[in-house]
């Protein structure tokens, strides 16, 4: 395949590739490995790309190797026109019987625990022709994942205010108020000008359920006593050993102990929701695999909690 402008006589596919994984690696032998090839096949073929062009791609001079001023922007124009041109066989094979080829799923921490085993299992059972990889990272990652095309989709809280990207919502999940046995306030009906105002234990930065847990809650309390944890189970043991309390969600009330489960509470008035969505690019074009994606998610989540629009109708881009 070749791609024809007037400055160059021909631009084949496979050296968009070369410069793309050359990028990527940093490293000559690295990136040759990658693309199945040998190291002087693959410099050759970047040399003769930079000749046709009269410019440089990559500055040798450095280690590791990096692109130059100009060579990020066609690195970048690059990117995209392989993006396009591999979407005109995603078409094809989403207009096929059978599907294959791979689904790369990134999701957000505070959901990969309950979602991702059972979605392995339904998913596989749905459509076992597709290979699939699941990746846990924070929302800010997953952005810049998805921007990139290394994730094909995402789970995570919306919204995120992101032009490019399309949200399909999926659920919509409640936070609980987790307290310690002896709280005084266990037992007190809670709502947003309530809430305590120490001991509060939170997740790290980059989590997005600190964010809302901060969102939801920064008009009563001043923050004073903070403190942070790396995973929701973290926060429930902390609480259970050291006192205060947390905010949990509704996914993770199952995986609490009987006696675990007497120190919940509600909060109304408004109730604290959070709206979880799959996310995608906008010229995303493999709706029948994103449609039993959507189904395998129906499957492991709570029918209540599910997004009304999804339980009727199919996902049409």
């Amino acid at each position: 395949m070749y791609i024809c402008i007037d400055r160059i006589n021909i631009m084949t596919l496979q050296q968009l590739e070369y410069i793309l994984a050359l990028n990527k690696y940093r490293h000559f032998v690295t990136a040759s490995k990658k693309c199945g090839v040998t190291q002087p096949t693959l410099s050759t073929m970047i040399q003769k790309l930079e000749s046709e062009l009269n410019i440089e791609i990559f500055d040798r001079s450095k280690h590791p190797v990096a692109p130059t001023s100009i060579g990020e922007k066609i690195i970048e124009q690059a990117e995209r026109a392989l993006t396009e041109i591999r979407k005109i066989g995603e078409i094809v094979l989403n207009e096929t019987d059978t599907l294959s080829g791979s689904l790369h799923i990134g999701v957000i921490p505070t959901l990969a625990t309950y979602l991702v085993p059972r979605f392995i299992q339904v998913f596989s059972e749905k459509c076992d022709s597709v290979k699939l990889t699941m990746s846990e990272m924070n929302t800010a990652t997953l952005i810049e994942a998805l921007k990139k095309d290394s994730v094909d989709m995402f789970i995570a809280a919306t919204p995120l205010d992101q032009p490019d990207f399309l949200e399909i919502p999926l659920f919509y999940e409640r936070f609980y108020a987790y307290f310690s046995a002896d709280h005084p306030l266990k037992d007190v009906p809670l709502h947003p000008e309530n809430m305590p105002q120490e001991k509060l234990w939170v997740l790290e930065e980059g989590h997005c359920l600190r964010d809302q847990v901060f969102n939801f809650c920064s008009a009563s309390i001043p923050y004073t006593h903070v403190f942070e944890a790396g995973s929701i189970e973290t926060l429930v043991r902390i609480v259970d050993i050291n006192g205060g309390y947390t905010l949990i969600p509704e996914l993770h009330l199952p995986l609490l102990t009987e006696g675990q489960r007497q120190n919940v509470r509600e909060i109304n008035n408004p109730p604290a929701i959070r709206e979880v969505s799959i996310v995608i690019h906008k010229n995303f074009v493999k709706e029948r695999l994103l449609n039993i994606v959507g189904e395998a998610f129906k499957t492991i989540i709570p029918e209540g909690m599910l997004n009304e629009r999804l339980k009727k109708f199919t996902i049409r881009l």
